[in-house]
């Protein structure tokens, strides 16, 4: 679903800061041999992405749902100088072309790839986070929510995606659309929540940046 015309989204691509070559080649191989490309955060939200990070400089990175990497490496490039970024993905036919083009990039000694359940590895890394990026399994965006707040430092940022779900949030929502109903949930919650600052930022299938108080 487009927000604005595709024309319009055209301009604002190419008004905006143009996509690494790296992130190029990331962008064309996913959408060659990956399932659903659209999941991939592509050069606007990408660039949207990079331009936060920097602006955060954060000294540690949280991704929940890493795909093919492309999102990861744009957070990787406002990242302290000894920074690190932790990305966390269930899939694991995707961690080849991740720690491919990881390795490829700048920031291959500061990204750690976590294969597996991103509820179970949280508590494990034992840190702190500056910046969390989630856009993993929508079910369980209640649930990452509650777990990271206690584990951001204070006046860190969490980013949401998809939290629009192509306009889904305005429909009634189907007796069977779990994912509907939870995002729904999930947009009241973090605004209403005492402990956050929210705003929801209709960029690409909607983007919303949490500030930890």
């Amino acid at each position: 679903m487009h927000f604005i015309s595709e024309d319009l989204e055209n301009y604002v691509a190419n008004h905006s800061q143009q996509e690494p070559e790296l992130l190029v080649k990331l962008n064309k191989e996913t959408h060659q041999k990956i399932l659903q490309p659209r999941m991939l955060s592509g050069h606007f939200q990408g660039r949207v992405l990079s331009m936060l990070s920097k602006i955060i400089h954060p000294k540690t990175i949280l991704e929940i749902g890493t795909y093919t990497g492309y999102a990861a490496l744009c957070l990787a490039e406002g990242l302290q100088e000894n920074g690190t970024l932790d990305t966390i993905d269930i899939n694991e036919e995707l961690e080849e072309i991740q720690q491919k083009y990881f390795d490829l990039s700048p920031y291959s000694n500061q990204i750690k790839q976590h294969i597996g359940d991103a509820i179970e590895i949280i508590p494990t890394l034992n840190k702190k986070f500056d910046l969390v990026f989630i856009d993993a399994d929508k079910e369980n965006y209640i649930n990452y929510f509650h777990l990271i707040v206690p584990l951001m430092n204070k006046g860190g940022i969490i980013l949401s995606d998809n939290v629009l779900w192509s306009g889904k949030v305005l429909e009634e929502v189907k007796a069977n659309d779990k994912s509907t109903q939870i995002l729904l949930d999930y947009n009241r919650i973090i605004n209403e929540d005492e402990r956050v600052e929210t705003v929801l930022l209709p960029i690409r299938d909607g983007l919303t940046v949490t500030r930890v108080k």
